[in-house]
């Protein structure tokens, strides 16, 4: 039996086959659990179609444009209508404008800092809001975040700063949501050739300065943010709230 055995998840940030939530959501499904997606938008909708239907035709997928409380709205009447409870949610949602992400972070519009909180903190609030009625039985909810959210990393900027908020709301989530059994974490994540990632500029380079400086000499591995992701998922992390937890090769121990 695994070790999500008669789980019912739901998973935010399927974009292809790299995705980190992709590799989340086999694990997820490997070890028992039967799963819900959402996409944004319809040139992501093909993707994600296409990888969440190997989980078999019946699999739910939902159009989710997570600043929009309507589309939340809709996609937990939904859950609540073909799965009555929910037990896992997956968090990999983030989003800057572009010109963010190459400029300097002195120069970040307030449009710019608008959208990539709202997109990449505040949703993991308005998604745990609505997962929570679902959640009866207890739950565990899963976001991911990266190291630019403690130190500054060229070009992240107004990303870094989304996610350190982020990372704050895991545990002020935590603090709400423990008297109902409801666990939020965060995954730290190494660098990986995401779709998003390829849009920072230099991230060549930062797999290679990983790659040198960390421990383990070597970039992490999708499938090992899969294991990390089913085990704060399972009841081997029952005791486990509101912390991050770093899957990065042990980079960030590292002082220089």
């Amino acid at each position: 039996m695994g070790l999500l055995e008669g789980k019912l998840g739901i998973v935010f940030g399927v974009a292809n086959k790299r995705s980190i939530a992709w590799a989340i959501a086999q694990a997820w499904a490997r070890e028992g659990a039967k799963l819900a997606f959402t996409y944004q938008g319809e040139r992501l909708k093909e993707n994600v179609e296409e990888l969440a239907g190997t989980f078999g035709p019946d699999t739910l997928i939902l159009p989710c444009d997570v600043t929009r409380d309507a589309d939340i709205e809709s996609v937990f009447a939904t859950v609540k209508e073909k799965f009555g409870r929910l037990d896992l949610l997956l968090h990999s949602v983030a989003f800057a404008p572009r010109e963010a992400l190459e400029g300097d972070f002195l120069n970040t519009s307030r449009e710019a800092f608008k959208i990539a909180h709202d997109v990449s903190s505040y949703s993991l609030i308005a998604l745990a809001r609505a997962a929570e009625p679902l959640m009866t039985n207890g739950g565990s909810i899963v976001a991911m975040s990266y190291y630019g959210a403690e130190k500054v990393i060229p070009h992240y900027n107004v990303m870094g700063v989304a996610k350190a908020s982020l990372e704050a709301s895991t545990r002020y989530l935590a603090y709400s949501l423990g008297p109902k059994k409801v666990r939020v974490n965060c995954i730290s994540a190494g660098p990986m050739n995401t779709l998003a990632a390829r849009g920072i500029a230099g991230f060549g380079d930062m797999l290679k300065h990983y790659e040198a400086h960390a421990p383990l000499k070597r970039n992490v591995l999708p499938d090992e943010l899969g294991h990390t992701g089913a085990f704060l998922a399972s009841d081997g992390a029952a005791a486990i709230t509101g912390q991050v937890l770093y899957v990065d090769a042990g980079y960030q121990i590292m002082g220089m």
